[in-house]
């Protein structure tokens, strides 16, 4: 085991968050239950925000950053995990309140911790990711609403071409469901036909403000965008169907109105990836092992070192980046 190991770290700079690489020791982790030996994390738009300093995504100072890990337990003085334990975590506030995943080793509390599924290694589990998983639960959500059925209705994703978006048309399809993607990024067309997209939507035509109730189109939608696009969704949905929110890419804003709702029955579902009990992060994971193709996986994601996290991180919060990003932090 190294003496010491590179990490990302945020530092509070002049009141900015700043992020940087730094070398630590297992004595600088926090004094938590498990010792993990992290073989990947991955890049969420959350993660982007925090290491460019776009978003003051870390609640304290010094914080390891990275949102993700899965990795290898080395030690632990809880009866739930033994040494060698393949592992993944998602959330439960690391990189926000907790240290988080990009660093070679991290000391974690045995309860945030789930087996590796035996479905997936852990680098696709890391290819996966909050996002992949976030996507499953919007999936969940909405089946478990009763508002889509497999081969009855369009199905919309909203910022298609990005992590949560990628994965989401991905298990749509796979379920027989029609899915119609919106994306920015015209090019990223034939990307999005592969993975499973019927038609398309422009982005500008669900940025620009529309009228509270618009032509009915979407049994259900999965929303990873937020502000006037989610307010757009919401007013094209059908009667009695249902959107799944989980992001806001586009803002944090929702300049909506109550008429969807109380003429349409249109239902909001929020959808927090962080905090889920253990329960759904387990379903979640079965949706992603029975549904996910594996080739489709492969073909959205991609390897990098976490020496490339800084400019990786400007990418994602301007949308330039494809699908899901693979973090390998020993390089």
């Amino acid at each position: 085991m190294s003496e010491t190991f590179t990490a990302i770290v945020i530092d509070s700079v002049d009141g900015k968050p700043k992020a940087g690489f730094r070398q630590l020791t297992l004595a600088d982790l926090p004094d938590n239950d498990v010792l993990v030996e992290i073989a990947y994390s991955t890049l969420n738009y959350k993660d982007g925000l925090a290491v460019s300093g776009k978003g003051r995504i870390a609640r304290r100072t010094p914080m390891v950053a990275g949102a993700d890990l899965a990795g290898t337990v080395v030690s632990s003085r809880s009866p739930l995990w033994k040494v060698g334990d393949k592992v993944v975590l998602n959330g439960f506030g690391m990189s926000e309140t907790e240290w988080g995943g990009y660093t070679r080793f991290q000391k974690v509390k045995a309860e945030w911790l789930m087996a590796l599924p035996d479905a997936f290694t852990l680098e696709q589990s890391m290819a996966i990711g909050t996002a992949g998983y976030t996507a499953a639960l919007c999936v969940n959500a909405l089946e478990d609403w009763g508002s889509i059925k497999p081969g009855e209705g369009e199905v919309l994703v909203t910022g298609a071409a990005g992590g949560v978006g990628s994965v989401a048309v991905s298990l749509l399809a796979a379920k027989g469901y029609r899915v119609t993607a919106s994306t920015g990024r015209p090019q990223m067309h034939d990307y999005l036909t592969s993975l499973g997209a019927t038609a398309f939507v422009d982005r500008p035509s669900l940025t620009e403000m529309g009228a509270p109730l618009q032509k009915e189109r979407w049994a259900g939608a999965i929303d990873s965008v937020g502000s006037t696009t989610l307010a757009n969704v919401l007013s094209q949905t059908v009667y009695g169907g249902a959107v799944a929110a989980c992001g806001l890419a586009g803002g944090a804003d929702l300049p909506a109105t109550v008429l969807p709702h109380i003429l349409r029955g249109v239902t909001l579902i929020g959808v927090d990836s962080v905090f889920a009990p253990m329960a759904k992060r387990q379903r979640a994971w079965q949706t992603l092992a029975d549904h996910l193709d594996r080739v489709h996986l492969s073909a959205l994601t991609t390897l990098e070192p976490m020496s490339k996290v800084p400019e990786l991180a400007d990418a994602i919060v301007a949308g330039q980046v494809r699908g899901r990003v693979v973090i390998d932090v020993s390089r």
